[in-house]
């Protein structure tokens, strides 16, 4: 911390280790050595506090939409404003607007839709019947149609369930993406310096990434989200019920082995295999194992018996 000056004198004097050092210029020194380590400590927390307050901005837009999701009774007008935004994109991208027909993919605009979304329409035959119709006449058909297969899949599952299925995708959904966001974030500042080689400011650089990162990642949990939503199929109470009932029944166990069958009514009685056979075709049985004969005995008590 002192300078080559006040080092020198120290190594003339030949002071005793441990003796106290009292003097003007090494006090000075020491001060002046603490007064940069402090101001530069100060400059490190202020910038990242700079960089902090990027995904704080961010971190305040993603807890108030989870909350409303939390607090909110219904979710089904955000997954509507979600799906209508999705479709209308996806609209635009296929068939842009303020272009001529040359440019627009129906073809690609249908197998999406029907791959990704479980509608179909036939836009291909509607345009073909309406050559001057508007692109949004089209678009606003095609958003009607995947509202009228949502209303279908809420009548059929009960609007109960199909709110508690939405909640729990949409927070899953918002949760997850908020994590891979984060750690995006943390990825982009480990590097975000070498921008200041290229004469450019790594902090706006950081704050104009981040900004884009953050608006990928909001479309990306729409897309999701509407697409689970469009092509889930939900089973009412009756039907889960049912089916777990199904699930858990008891049913008779049969035990074989496809090398043996048997001829005779009971194990024993008409078969045409025994120990002797099953020992030469290689087929070893322990004592408490199923019979192969399928009498659902153990062999103990079966063609073992016989042994």
């Amino acid at each position: 911390f002192a300078s080559e000056r006040v080092s020198a004198i120290m190594q003339r004097l030949n002071m005793p280790e441990g003796e106290a050092i009292e003097h003007s210029w090494v006090t000075r020194a020491i001060e002046n050595a603490q007064r940069k380590v402090e101001g530069r400590n100060f400059d490190i927390r202020k910038q990242l506090l700079e960089y902090d307050d990027v995904a704080n901005d961010q971190r305040r837009v993603i807890y108030q939409q989870r909350n409303e999701i939390l607090e909110s009774e219904e979710v089904s007008d955000m997954i509507a404003a979600m799906r209508d935004d999705v479709l209308s994109q996806l609209f635009d991208t296929w068939m842009p607007p303020q272009s001529i027909e040359e440019q627009w993919d129906a073809a690609g605009l249908m197998r999406v839709l029907e791959a990704d979304y479980q509608i179909s329409v036939p836009l291909a035959d509607w345009i073909k019947a309406e050559p001057n119709a508007e692109l949004d006449t089209f678009k606003i058909r095609i958003l009607e149609q995947a509202r009228a297969l949502y209303d279908e899949k809420v009548a059929a599952v009960g609007a109960a369930s199909m709110q508690q299925f939405e909640r729990a995708v949409l927070l899953q959904h918002f949760d997850g993406a908020w994590r891979e966001h984060l750690a995006a974030l943390d990825h982009l500042r480990q590097g975000i310096h070498l921008r200041g080689y290229a004469q450019k400011n790594p902090k706006q650089e950081y704050k104009r990434e981040a900004f884009e990162l953050f608006s990928l990642m909001l479309d990306r949990i729409k897309r999701e989200v509407t697409q689970i939503v469009a092509t889930v199929q939900i089973r009412n109470p009756e039907e889960a019920a049912a089916a777990e009932a199904f699930e858990h029944e008891e049913r008779p166990m049969t035990y074989r082995h496809d090398e043996f069958t048997v001829e005779g009514d009971e194990a024993g009685e008409g078969n045409p295999f025994t120990a002797e056979k099953l020992a030469a075709a290689g087929v070893r049985v322990g004592r408490n194992d199923p019979c192969p004969c399928g009498s659902g005995k153990r062999y103990k008590q079966c063609h073992g018996r016989l042994a």
